[in-house]
């Protein structure tokens, strides 16, 4: 059932309609009246950020047909007028001159980057003949999709309707797909987007290899920084001394790949002395008994020689839990493909926040608000006679059928199993700094018949591409609004273009709506343009599209704790047995441990270290080096190494050095920093640098890509993650 915006709201919102809305702080303090930049008169576009996935809201100040600035929306129900600093260059984006300017199609060979120029028309039917005649040879199936994004959600639905159900993306393989299966293997649903963590109102947060502070997503750290305020206790697992570690009252420089050892030992501590939230589990959830049992030898000293972090500490957190349960913010983590044992560490990290009473509890992980949002009424889609080929549902049974499994993909291209891949279309993802391995990615991309890039920038991959499309910016185009159920207050947030776009770059949904009609697949597109289509999604939701268009954004009231649901919300736990399942019926029947167990992970051979990965507060993944402001602020990564390990090497602090991996892969020459803030055995590089794209100004040999150096990946059976952190370098001097 849709909730309702109340009436006083609605007037409120309506009036605000009529009015240009305030442009800045500087504004509401009154240094200048409303819509006024100073002596200049601007206009006022509301929209949402796309510099990274978060998509704070944000206002565009426009004069002349250019956008001036952007600053926050105070509007915005989430991030309530913040924009971090690659937010506020967004306008480098839009005005980037390396941008894709107009449609190119292939005249060297793959790799070359060699193109012509050519006509919208000329690229669009071109595609839709390659397209008809790659189904009427090989079936629709051999066409693969790999979208990123909201804005993908044009395309999704225009390969679905071509027939092919083969679409992945990085957020579920490579990111954080392994947590969303083992929380809803354990609660009955994934997390979503953003992570439903109550920060603000925790009395205890625990962060294991979550970087908040330096993954800037605006609200969520303003969240921690809120509920540190408050007094809120912080425990960090990190083998390296993060931003979020310099504030915690517990660091545990944990032994890579340890992690389920340490949730095992906390849950022995909670269960061996009754800390956890006896209540709360004799009311909502099963399998405590067979838990209780596998967990009875996983002691703080057993975990201590695995680990590496002191039995007295181990128990002095787990107590620190048990003491200021529920209110235990314990959270998921956003990029969980590490080890390959992913989503059982997730079931482990699941299971200890049942324990502690925390899933829809104040202060722990509060539950989503689902949102009655219409559809545009289309046929259905067809049904494939073969299948998926990246295994989702099948090799590997707990794997999304929505998001799929990019390696998947990329594996069923190289061997043409379980049948040949003859195209892929690529949409908002860089298919090589994105998935691991390249050289199987290169493999796969030479095995095509088709190759088609869409993007705003000149990336790598389009120098591997037969069709490269130039998209408009983010400030150029309307996309599928953001609709946020997992917010306390559920919101949904709109992307409209503050400018026409530049060049002959066009927004996607027109693109994917030019090829629909190419490819007699108009009835799956039953709108004029985008208004008629946000209409159609905002109705059964009473919002004015004015309102909308003009705030941005418009929430809800919500109820994200278990105490404020409703029978029309459903079941509490939409698990088979209608209880959270510490012991997991599911996994138990498709051959899996039902309980976590932890499994050791090779150490580094003689001489090199572990590679670990992080983010950096200016820089989204690969996305933002050719931005002149992100780049003025950090043009290039760094290894940290630690003193000793230095020390070793003969290393200075700034010299630079190549990183060579296990198989001989070497990197780009990257600066070193020596610091006693990471373990000896570990290097760490922030990622997303290193880009080999000459047409890149900025980017281009900048810093070294820590994907050029995964030629080795542990896959999780239960959902096809790729885990990562196998990977080991050493370092050679004056490479």
């Amino acid at each position: 059932m849709g909730l309702k915006v109340s009436r006083r709201e609605f007037f409120k919102r309506s009036t605000a309609a009529t009015a240009v809305v305030a442009t800045s702080s500087a504004a509401a303090a009154g240094q200048h009246p409303v819509g006024w930049r100073g002596a200049t008169r601007v206009e006022t576009v509301a929209t949402n950020c796309e510099m990274c996935f978060w998509r704070c809201g944000a206002l565009a100040e426009i004069k002349d047909g250019k956008v001036l600035k952007l600053e926050g929306n105070p509007e915005h129900p989430l991030t309530k007028g913040r924009l971090c600093a690659r937010g506020n260059s967004g306008t480098k984006l839009l005005y980037d001159p390396d941008r894709l300017k107009n449609p190119m199609m292939r005249t060297g060979v793959r790799g070359e980057g060699k193109f012509r120029r050519v006509s919208w028309n000329e690229a669009l039917d071109f595609l839709a003949s390659r397209l008809l005649d790659i189904k009427t040879k090989y079936g629709p199936e051999s066409v693969a999709l790999f979208p990123h994004g909201v804005a993908a959600t044009f395309f999704t639905t225009l390969m679905r309707a071509y027939g092919s159900p083969n679409s992945a993306e990085p957020a579920f393989a490579q990111c954080r797909g392994p947590r969303e299966v083992g929380y809803a293997l354990t609660f009955g649903r994934p997390l979503g987007s953003p992570e439903p963590v109550d920060l603000e109102e925790s009395k205890l947060i625990v962060l294991i290899g979550s970087h908040i502070g330096e993954n800037v997503f605006t609200s969520q750290v303003t969240a921690f920084a809120e509920g540190l305020a408050r007094g809120a206790k912080l425990i960090v697992v990190d083998p390296r001394f993060s931003v979020a570690a310099s504030k915690a009252d517990w660091w545990l420089p944990i032994r890579p790949g340890t992690d389920i050892a340490l949730l095992l030992a906390w849950m022995n501590v909670l269960l061996g002395e009754g800390l956890y939230d006896k209540e709360y589990i004799g009311q909502y959830a099963e399998g405590l008994p067979q838990l209780e049992a596998h967990v009875r030898e996983f002691t703080p000293e057993w975990a201590e020689a695995i680990t590496e972090l002191p039995a007295h500490k181990i128990r002095e957190t787990a107590r620190a839990m048990g003491a200021m349960k529920p209110a235990v913010a314990l959270h998921p983590g956003r990029h969980t493909s590490w080890y390959g044992d992913d989503t059982q560490r997730a079931r482990a990290m699941a299971i200890l926040t049942a324990l502690l009473g925390s899933w829809g509890r104040k202060g722990g992980i509060f539950l989503p608000t689902a949102l009655n949002v219409g559809k545009p009424a289309i046929p259905p889609f067809p049904e494939s006679k073969r299948g998926r080929a990246d295994g989702a549902g099948t090799r590997f049974p707990f794997a999304s059928e929505e998001q799929g499994v990019t390696n998947g993909l990329v594996d069923a291209t190289v061997e043409e199993k379980p049948y040949p891949i003859k195209a892929w279309i690529v949409y908002g993802q860089n298919v090589l700094q994105s998935i691991p391995q390249r050289p199987k990615t290169h493999e796969a991309i030479n095995k095509l018949d088709l190759m088609v890039v869409v993007d705003v920038l000149p990336m790598e991959q389009i120098y591997y591409a037969d069709l490269v499309l130039p998209e408009a910016t983010y400030l150029e185009r309307y996309d599928f609004p953001q609709i946020v159920e997992s917010a306390k207050r559920p919101y949904i947030a709109l992307r409209q273009p503050a400018v026409s776009p530049l060049y002959e770059s066009k927004p996607g949904w027109w693109i994917a709506k030019q090829m629909a009609r190419r490819l007699g697949l108009e009835a799956y597109f039953p709108w004029a343009g985008p208004d008629e289509h946000l209409e159609t999604l905002i109705r059964p939701l009473g919002i004015d599209p004015a309102v909308l268009r003009t705030c941005g954004a418009v929430a809800y009231e919500g109820r994200p704790y278990i105490k404020d649901r409703l029978p029309s919300d459903g079941q509490l736990f939409p698990t088979p047995s209608g209880k959270i399942e510490l012991y997991s019926s599911m996994l138990k029947q498709a051959g899996f441990d039902p309980l976590p167990r932890y499994t050791s992970v090779e150490d580094p051979p003689p001489g090199y270290f572990r590679l670990i990965y992080g983010r950096a507060p200016v820089h989204s993944f690969a996305r933002t080096q050719n931005n002149a402001w992100l780049d003025a602020l950090m043009h290039e990564n760094q290894v940290w190494l630690a003193t000793a390990a230095a020390r070793d090497y003969g290393l200075e602090d700034g010299e630079r050095v190549i990183l060579e991996n296990q198989d001989g892969a070497r990197s780009l020459p990257i600066r070193v920093r020596i610091t006693a803030g990471i373990r000896k055995d570990c290097a760490y590089m922030v990622h997303g640098f290193g880009h080999r794209s000459r047409a890149l100004e900025l980017a281009y040999h900048r810093g070294a890509a820590d994907t050029q150096l995964m030629t080795r990946v542990k896959v999780d059976p239960i959902m096809g993650g790729t885990g990562l952190r196998v990977n080991f370098v050493r370092i050679v001097k004056n490479g």
